[in-house]
């Protein structure tokens, strides 16, 4: 099911993503742990307004913040804590 853009990334910076390289081509995301710690896991969404993310993006944003389709969802609409997503990363080797 599509999310609207502003959603996914107010979900992302919620959650520890910070906003990296303002004005490039796309909204760059990095995560940075509670320790702050930067992470291998970041995510990017193109720019505008008004549109959604399709499930094939988001399935790829997924990969890219190192967590399947299901548990990225998670990580947005919060069942999944920050706390849970970094011992995730500890164990993917992403952090």
């Amino acid at each position: 099911m599509p999310r609207d853009k502003t959603d996914v990334e107010g979900g992302l910076t919620r959650k520890g993503f910070q906003p990296i390289k303002p004005g490039a081509d796309h909204n760059y995301f990095i995560y940075q742990s509670m320790a702050g710690q930067k992470a291998r896991a970041s995510t990017k969404t193109s720019h505008g307004k008004g549109f959604d993310i399709d499930d094939n993006l988001l399935s790829q944003m997924a990969r890219q913040c190192g967590l399947t389709k299901k548990q990225f969802l998670g990580l947005l609409d919060c069942p999944l804590s920050r706390e849970d997503y970094e011992k995730l990363l500890k164990q993917n080797g992403k952090l």
